[in-house]
């Protein structure tokens, strides 16, 4: 699986993973604000944006891999990955299937467990698309993703229409994987810097489903941006690609473009 691609920026290498249903595009305003100090590759998960959707993936470590092989093929690995909401928990097993692409660990607004009923109702939100389409599940979505006084605004509405115009199998696909999402445990052998940001207000994955992954990976740092919803890179762009920056900019990660 080769996985489409933008790359911006000279200097020590970073990877960004977007949530599910939008692409890589979506993170360009954090790519841009940090390709001054940073080489940074935005990579669309399988199924979405320019990927391809097919052969289907089911599982977190199939999205990994897809991850891995993109960034082997790119000659971009090692790097710092920074991964957003689905990003999040990809960027998590990467690291852990696949340690010697990881030099330091980027996750913002995701979980890294989840309870029984949450699990089922995460699986939902996939075959109820499947069943009615995507205009049955966008309103609850961008519920959970923006701030009410957001929902209006030209970035969210964009959001909106990506959604609208996804194909419900690799929307399905990708909540199938969510909803079997399991690796705190494994977090505990980690060996790599990782920095673990909340949006205040996320319901979605909440600072404290945040602080689990901070707490299970040796030496952890955890941040929380105030009034953030769980689009957080989305309403605020500054603020997390400022975290990012002076996150990365203090480990002097080696320049190898």
């Amino acid at each position: 699986m080769t996985l489409h691609t933008a790359l911006e920026g000279t200097g020590p290498r970073l990877a960004l993973l977007h949530p599910v249903g939008l692409h890589g595009g979506f993170l360009q305003p954090i790519s841009h604000r940090l390709s001054n100090r940073f080489q940074v590759l935005r990579i669309d998960l399988r199924g979405h944006g320019a990927s391809p959707l097919d052969p289907p993936s089911l599982t977190m470590a199939e999205f990994a891999d897809d991850v891995h092989q993109t960034l082997h093929q790119a000659g971009f690995a090692p790097c710092a990955v920074a991964g957003f909401s689905f990003g999040s928990m990809v960027a998590q097993e990467l690291a852990i299937q696949h340690p010697a692409d990881v030099s330091a660990l980027i996750a913002l607004a995701g979980p890294c467990s989840w309870d029984a009923q949450q699990r089922a109702a995460i699986a939902a939100r996939g075959t109820d698309a499947l069943a009615k389409g995507m205009e049955a599940v966008v309103d609850a979505t961008m519920a959970r993703w923006f701030t009410p006084g957001f929902r209006q605004s030209r970035q969210a509405l964009e959001a909106r229409n990506t959604l609208l115009q996804r194909d419900p199998q690799g929307w399905a696909r990708a909540w199938q994987a969510i909803s079997e999402l399991d690796t705190e445990a494994r977090l505990r052998g980690l060996r790599i810097p990782a920095l673990c940001v909340a949006g205040e207000c996320d319901v979605s994955a909440t600072p404290e489903a945040v602080r689990r992954i901070a707490a299970a990976i040796p030496g952890a740092r955890y941040a929380a941006l105030s009034s953030a919803p769980h689009m957080l890179f989305i309403e605020q762009p500054e603020a997390v690609a400022a975290l990012i920056a002076q996150f990365l900019g203090e480990l002097n990660l080696p320049r190898l473009d």
